[in-house]
């Protein structure tokens, strides 16, 4: 008889871990697992500025709330840091922006990276969904698209997909349009 002996896996990191980093590593905690990346490059930093802005202009224009940009740690109800290119935090759930995020915020954008794109677009997609993120919108810059994502449940549900010659409307926010004429880079 053969004994196998159980695989030996690495001890699940905890937010004491994560806030133990130097505060110039670039990190989230996902289940347990610490994800260290680089810095984003210019053309990713151009889109998320644009769309922080176009966003910010309106969600002051009719004081529903506040626009944040990464770096700033979202530590979500089931105790992952995550740290979204972009999110919005409705007035009326403003009681969770503290001396960071504590809770999931209305909607989360991430501009998906060249390295790292199956990490935005299936592990944090899942995750969104189990922490109670009402809105996700997936931004590519390489196929100059945004896919709108709905909470229904427990999972997203589509919300729309959106190209560059086409103006994405948020039930987020009513009365936004986004065109995606200028968006990139």
């Amino acid at each position: 008889m053969i004994s196998m002996s159980p695989a030996t896996s690495r001890p699940r990191k905890t937010v004491e871990d994560y806030l133990a980093l130097p505060d110039d590593v670039r990190a989230e905690l996902i289940d347990g697992e610490l994800y260290v990346t680089p810095s984003p490059e210019t053309d990713h930093q151009r889109v998320v500025a644009r769309l922080s802005r176009r966003l910010a202009e309106h969600v002051e224009e009719h004081d529903v709330g506040e626009i944040f940009m990464a770096p700033l740690d979202v530590h979500l109800p089931n105790g992952d840091v995550v740290q979204p290119d972009v999110f919005f935090v409705s007035k009326a759930r403003s009681d969770i922006c503290r001396r960071w995020i504590h809770g999931a915020p209305d909607l989360v954008i991430e501009v998906v990276s060249t390295q790292h794109a199956e990490r935005d677009r299936a592990v944090k997609r899942s995750l969104y969904a189990r922490s109670g993120v009402a809105e996700y919108w997936i931004v590519d810059p390489r196929e100059r698209s945004i896919e709108v994502l709905r909470l229904e449940g427990e999972s997203y549900a589509p919300g729309g997909w959106f190209r560059e010659d086409e103006v994405l409307v948020s039930p987020t926010f009513p009365g936004f349009t986004l065109a995606l004429t200028g968006l990139w880079p």
